[in-house]
């Protein structure tokens, strides 16, 4: 793991701290990742509110975890992926599975790189929020977070299928909303 200083500590100081139950560690541990953590939470959740929820359960396991870090890959690397793994998890509690079917492939026309380049980020995230919680998910894990199909089908108990289909309805949406709004 680098020396990362972080608040005069290095960043491994800062974990020992943390694992050692010392409150100023974890407070500094948690001003220092909280605003990049959240904006993880923001993108899967529907509200602030349930974005501050998921936020806090995701300190909760990495706090109760920072052991079972190996030093192998980055670090930060890892506190994302409990984060998003703690909001694919929030995301099942909050929508049954069962109302999901497969839907048609969807087409759309490509939307100019003019309007994208015009969308400030925190329109798009709004648009992402208006999703609903399935396509929400979908579009996260696999545009933004890179996950294959497969890998999203696993978390979520869907097939391929319905990920890709979603992925394509949301896709589709969000272009809608783009063209809505550069009108």
């Amino acid at each position: 793991m680098a020396e990362v200083l972080v608040f005069g500590l290095s960043e491994k100081e800062i974990i020992t701290g943390c694992m050692s139950g010392k409150r100023e560690h974890q407070e500094m541990f948690y001003k220092y990742y909280s605003p990049k953590m959240f904006g993880i939470c923001l993108r899967y959740a529907n509200d602030y509110h349930a974005a501050e929820d998921i936020l806090q359960e995701g300190f909760i396991k990495v706090f109760k975890n920072l052991g079972k870090f190996r030093g192998e890959g980055s670090f930060e690397g890892w506190v994302k992926r409990i984060f998003i793994n703690t909001a694919i998890e929030y995301y099942r509690k909050a929508v049954n599975h069962k109302g999901h079917s497969e839907l048609d492939k969807v087409t759309f026309k490509q939307i100019g790189e003019v309007a994208i380049e015009n969308l400030a980020a925190k329109d798009l995230l709004n648009m992402i929020q208006k999703l609903s919680p399935g396509y929400q998910t979908v579009f996260n894990m696999y545009v933004i977070d890179g996950f294959s199909h497969k890998e999203i089908a696993q978390q979520l108990g869907i097939s391929e299928g319905t990920s890709k289909s979603q992925l394509a309805r949301a896709r589709a949406i969000l272009q809608k909303m783009i063209l809505k709004l550069h009108r």
